[in-house]
């Protein structure tokens, strides 16, 4: 097998001349909305694709096994996880060769600077063909350069691509990923339906001893805090990881705001009026960062959330110093390893429905994931069409995707006449067969970043590996109302020069005064005083840009 891995070398700090392709600009301004692509001429693409057919399938279609025609080598960026990193005898790589008669020249780049190396070789014009791990705006800084092709005019050559944004309705979707020009620029990571995941987790042998029902809202919350610190004393109830941020993104969206991870560039889209509004400077925000801050000031939450290191708050936990966390599936299982080590058995830790707030029982999110861009100058290659349906059964399909996710039937897993899937014995993964000789990741190269888009799309797939109890979490969230997503606003050089000038400067003036009103270091009463100093920071020429952008987009692509 030849499987060529080359190692990134050269400074981690990126080139002035990469750092300039943060744009996304484009003269054509002809475009579709949903999942076609922008006015594409099939023909003619097809016509100009008519000696880059080396290894491809004839009539290729959904849900059939790729199989080059001959054997094909792909160039790929990997990132390397500290976790499992890259191998040559991975069953991945090999499986790969042996069934689909493909190989890669593989350059690698380690996790702990990717997205830096990423950037440096696209901007010298020494990125491979495949770029993985690109998360949904992050292909926007190379638009305007040219150094990614448009994804979106190259579909016709993915049937499982397109059989699922249309069975699965996800047209709207990736219109969040439009550019100027109305293309998308990425192959995203789909989702069959909204994957949930981080929440609160409680004691709840503790809401047991004290007759409490686990809270499902917010303001329930505060109450269930308020009587196990009458009942158990001590200084807080509630103490946090993760500085908040997972915090205050789950709780935004039920007070019809954006914070935490999910603040974004701070931008929600208002309907009636049919432009973007700054959400931190909004009442919506204010109400959010009131209770939060009331929490900390009545004594049920530790002021130290937003600055201790995980572990910090974990061991608070572990101590009965703090009842409540901020957890996902993963961590919980974890979190109650490091109680049971303190505390013995003799506890119950679980994971809550994310309360409803004032808003609503709401959620926001979205049903894209990290994928992957072509270098444009794949297109020359005598094999581009091949490698484009390649990566479609590897990434889109049903089969490639279990494939990623599960590895080879009868070498990792078994099957049973139900379809369910079992790991074999002697392999471990997560929570499964803890203590195997052999890991799934290290060893296999499965269920890996790079080569498994969200980690398995189908409900199936992203509902394996978990435990019962995680999976009956999932299915209780999906019965949350899902915003919608912002409409896109893709902007030019220009206006992407001044908004990222802008924008830093902006958010961080938010983290700073949305810390100091939750921690009591600001009085509430100074809110308008706040939004005025928004203002300093530029906020009209910010939200002007944006609101332009938009609708300039929808004059020529609505």
């Amino acid at each position: 097998m030849r499987n060529s891995f080359k190692r990134v070398v050269g400074a981690a700090a990126v080139s002035a001349f990469a750092l300039s392709l943060m744009a996304c600009s484009s003269e054509d301004k002809n475009a579709s909305t949903g999942g076609e692509p922008a006015e594409v001429d099939e023909s003619s693409i097809a016509a100009e694709l008519a000696d880059n057919m080396t290894g491809a399938m004839e009539n290729f279609a959904a849900g059939q096994t790729f199989v080059a025609s001959e054997p094909v080598e792909f160039s790929m960026l990997y990132r390397d996880h500290p976790n499992y990193p890259i191998k040559d005898d991975w069953l991945l790589l090999s499986h790969i060769k042996d069934t689909n008669k493909v190989s890669f020249d593989i350059t690698s780049a380690p996790l702990s600077d990717y997205e830096q190396r990423r950037s440096l070789l696209i901007g010298a014009g020494d990125a491979p063909d495949i770029i993985t791990v690109t998360y949904p705006g992050q292909e926007a800084q190379f638009v305007s350069s040219g150094a990614i092709l448009p994804a979106s005019d190259y579909v016709q050559y993915m049937p499982n691509f397109q059989q699922k944004v249309k069975e699965w309705g996800l047209e709207a979707d990736l219109d969040t990923l439009r550019q100027d020009d109305g293309k998308y620029y990425l192959f995203p990571g789909i989702y069959e339906n909204m994957r949930y995941d981080y929440s609160l987790s409680i004691r709840t042998d503790v809401l047991e001893e004290l007759g409490l029902e686990a809270p499902k809202t917010w303001d329930e919350f505060r109450t269930v805090l308020q009587k196990i610190k009458d009942a158990k004393g001590g200084k807080y109830v509630f103490s946090d990881r993760w500085k908040g941020d997972a915090l205050l993104n789950i709780a935004a969206p039920g007070f019809n705001t954006v914070a935490g991870w999910g603040l974004g560039g701070g931008t929600l889209f208002d309907e009636s009026k049919g432009e973007f509004y700054f959400a931190p400077a909004h009442d919506d925000y204010k109400a959010m960062v009131e209770y939060f801050g009331s929490l900390v000031s009545d004594g049920l939450m530790d002021p130290e959330s937003f600055t201790q290191e995980d572990d910090q708050a974990d061991q608070k936990l572990a101590n009965e110093k703090s009842f409540a966390i901020t957890t996902n599936g993963q961590e919980l299982l974890r979190e109650r390893t490091v109680i049971e080590a303190a505390q013995g058995e003799d506890f119950q830790l679980d994971k809550l429905r994310v309360p409803s707030g004032p808003a609503g029982d709401n959620s926001r999110g979205s049903r894209l994931e990290n994928g992957f861009m072509i270098s444009a100058d794949a297109v020359d290659n005598e094999n581009f069409v091949a490698m484009l349906q390649f990566l479609d059964w590897l990434y889109y399909s049903d089969e490639g995707l279990e494939f990623v996710r599960w590895g080879v039937e009868g070498e990792t897993f078994t099957k049973d006449a139900d379809g369910n899937r079992t790991l074999n014995s002697d392999i471990e993964f997560l929570s499964s067969n803890v203590g195997a000789p052999k890991k799934f990741q290290a060893d296999f190269g499965f269920f890996n970043g790079a080569f498994s888009l969200a980690h398995g799309s189908t409900t199936d797939l992203v509902l394996t590996h978990i435990t019962d109890e995680e999976k009956a979490w999932q299915q209780d969230m999906a019965s949350k109302t899902l915003l919608p997503a912002n409409p896109p606003y893709p902007l030019n050089e220009d206006e992407q020069e001044q908004l990222s000038l802008i924008q830093t400067a902006l958010t961080d003036y938010v983290k700073q005064n949305t810390l100091s009103f939750i921690l009591g270091q600001r009085p509430i009463s100074e809110w308008d005083a706040y939004v005025a100093e928004l203002e300093g920071q530029n906020l009209s020429q910010y939200m002007e840009i944006v609101n332009g952008a938009y609708k300039r987009f929808q004059e020529n692509n609505g």
